[in-house]
Parts: C-alpha cells; structure tokens; sequence
C-alpha cells in the first residue's frame, strides 16, 4: 500500500513530538483515590488539548460520579475521527491511569520526570499505558497530515480507574452509552510481548480464595490438648493438588495450557515456636480454563474441607479474596485478529498467533457484553516495576501497526 508507506514515513518524523507529549503526559500522574491520589481530571484535560492539536476534535467526556477525587468525577473521553465509512468502527482503547510509583530508591530516577537512556524511556506509565496511547494519537496524526481518508471511522477510549477495577471506567462506559456496536473492531493493547506476537483473545477464569482454619491452641509440649490448625491447613493445602487432575483439561491456545491451583499468601498464625496454633489462615489462587464453571471447582473443593474437617475435627472458613469468571473467547478468525496478524506482519514481519492468559485484562468487559476485543502490543511488560520503560521504536512502531489497520478495507 503506497498510502501505508506515506503514513510509515510521517510516523517516523513524529518520534520526537510523540516523545515530547510522552514526558508531558508522565508528569501529571493520574492516581485513583484508593492508591491516594485525586484520578485522571487533570491528565484528562491534557490529553484533550494533546487531541485538539492533532486535530482530532469529536470527544465525548463520560463522567463518572467519584466523590472521593477533587473534581468529583472520573473522566473517560471517547475521541472520533471520522472515515470513507460509519459501517463500523476501529477502537482502540487504552488508560490514563497509573499505579504508584512504589519504593522511590528503587528508581533510578524521578519517576514523574521522564528520561531517556539508550533508546528507552523512562518513568511511571511510559509503557502501561501510554506508549499505545500516544502510539494511536500519532497513528491519527499522520493520517490527518498526509490528508489521508481511512476506510471506516476511528474511536480513541481513553478510560479512567483501569487499575483498580475499571468500575469508573469502561465498565462504566459500556453500562451508560451504546457508542461499541457488535461489528465494531475493537483493540485494547494492555498486554503484549517482546516480540509482538501474541495477540490475547482468551483468559482463564481468576478464582482466589481465603481458608481460615480454626483449631485449639495449646502448647508445643501438650499437642494432645490442643488442635493444630497449621497442620490441618497443611493437608488441605496437598488435598487440593489434586485439582489439577479433577480439572485436567488442556487446550493449547493458553499457556500454560491447563488449569492452575496454587497456595500462595500465608498469613502469620503464631508469633513462638513453641506454641501450637489454633488459628491458620493461607490463600489458593485459581485460574481456571473456561471450560469449568466455578460452581463446579467449588463444589470439589468444598469436599475436601469437609474430609480434612472430619479428619482433624476443625473448622474450615472458606471466603473470596477475588472472583472473576472467564469471559467468551474472542474467536480465533474474527476480523480484529485477523486484521492486527495482517498489521503485524507487514511493520514487524512476524507471524503473530492467537493465545489466551491465565492474568486478567480490560478487554474481559467487552467479551462479556459480546463484543470481540483482542488485546495486543510490543513491549517489555515493565508494568508496576521500578523503572518502568518503554522502548521509543515500539511506540513508533506500534503506531505503524494502527496506521496499517485503519487502511485495511
């Protein structure tokens, strides 16, 4: 496509603005009130000036009511630029806000004040999620310079309260407007690879759960007089290994291709050695592959606290640290991955493939309403680490990768 060479060539003369409104966009950090700060209002009106001087000019501000941040809402902007067709829509969809920034000596540098060392840039958000931000503004960008029409209209989601929970956010957007239409082509380029090549259209259900097992306490020298609740939960815990040959199903789309039941957290119990616990509290993390309901995990596991109470005659409190079952897959043909494995392959020159996460991600939101999301980008996934980076020809390059989409028929 002579057009996608034109568009290639003018990205490449925005790197330097692209990484101007990168450091702009990294000192005014959008925090949500849970993680102490005052949400995305003063990044928002940012972004739409950022916008405006593109020259994209149709956004839509949907406010959600948030009374714990100054301006007592949180702000999701919804930005159209308009194409040869309104058949359908190409979304992209990514966030303003942030995660905190963590332990500061861990940084090599300011985290709010964006620095570049050997191709890479540097700060809180570069990579999660501005680096596709700004890589779809300027993909817009380019296509207003060179005067250029795409084929169907374009839609920039630019949501709030990603990080914790998106009730504020999408999950907002899509309960108070009707802007997604099923036909529409919808990207959420949150997660990704080094390579690019995986483009997420599945994940496994997310199932966390809290075991508090309560026994007697006595002292390590009368273990009669007491009911070790440790030890309970300590055959619970190799009772429950056993789910993963209950729920052994395999599909190769995920990796890892099978359903996961991991202990994880474990919360202190007693604080001497020499002391028998009668309170034991651990944590299991689920990921479970769509083809199980929860009901069904849950039923299993319900017969196992029930063995292990009866066994060592304590009492097992089962309770949810997180509950969220899988959405529909995204169908391994449906136009938005085929569309992004066509851009892929013409800016990277790799075939990427269909996969599925045991991690959750935004575009559960829209499978859940039945719209078909595909999550793609190239990046390093320094996401919530100190020294968050985004590497600069990514950003380029990724923005190449929309530009390629939006001149598909």
């Amino acid at each position: 496509m002579k057009e996608f060479e034109v568009l290639c060539k003018r990205i490449e003369d925005l790197r330097d603005e692209m990484i101007d409104w990168q450091i702009k966009l990294t000192a005014v950090p959008a925090l949500s009130p849970i993680n102490g700060g005052e949400g995305e209002a003063e990044k928002a009106e940012l972004i739409k000036k950022l916008l405006n001087e593109v020259g994209i000019t149709e956004i839509q501000e949907v406010r959600a009511p948030d009374l714990d941040v100054p301006s007592g809402y949180r702000p999701n902007l919804l930005a159209f630029y308009r194409g040869k067709s309104s058949e359908k829509t190409i979304w992209i969809m990514t966030h303003m806000d942030i995660v905190p920034p963590g332990e500061l000596s861990l940084w090599r540098g300011d985290p709010y004040k964006a620095w570049i060392e050997e191709g890479k840039l540097y700060g809180r958000g570069v990579e999660d999620n501005q680096q596709e931000m700004i890589a779809s503004i300027f993909a817009i960008k380019a296509l207003i310079a060179e005067g250029i029409k795409p084929n169907y209209d374009i839609g920039l989601a630019i949501v709030a309260d990603e990080e914790t929970g998106s009730g504020k956010g999408i999950e907002y957007v899509l309960k108070n407007t009707n802007v997604f239409r099923k036909q529409d082509i919808i990207i959420v380029p949150d997660a990704g690879n080094e390579e690019g090549t995986m483009i997420e259209v599945a994940e496994k259900g997310l199932l966390w759960l809290k075991f508090h097992t309560i026994g007697k306490q006595s002292h390590g020298s009368m273990p009669h007089k007491g009911i070790n609740s440790f030890k309970a939960a300590s055959y619970l815990i190799t009772e429950l290994d056993k789910l993963y040959q209950i729920f052994s199903h395999k599909d190769p789309l995920f990796d890892p291709p099978y359903s996961t039941f991991e202990p994880t957290k474990k919360e202190p119990n007693v604080p001497n050695v020499n002391t028998i616990p009668g309170d034991d509290v651990f944590y299991l993390d689920c990921r479970v592959m769509p083809e199980y309901s929860f009901e069904e995990v849950e039923a299993k596991i319900d017969e196992m606290i029930r063995k292990i109470e009866e066994k060592f005659k304590v009492k097992i409190e089962k309770d949810y640290a997180q509950k969220a079952p899988a959405a529909p897959s995204t169908p391994v043909d449906s136009e938005v991955v085929q569309k992004l494995k066509k851009a892929i392959k013409a800016v990277y020159n790799k075939e990427a493939k269909p996969m599925g996460i045991g991690g959750g991600t935004v575009a559960a939101f829209f499978r859940r309403e039945g719209f078909h999301a595909a999550v793609w980008a190239k990046m390093d996934e320094t996401a919530h680490q100190p020294n968050e980076y985004c590497i600069i020809d990514n950003m380029v390059d990724d923005a190449k990768v929309y530009a390629h989409i939006f001149l598909q028929e």
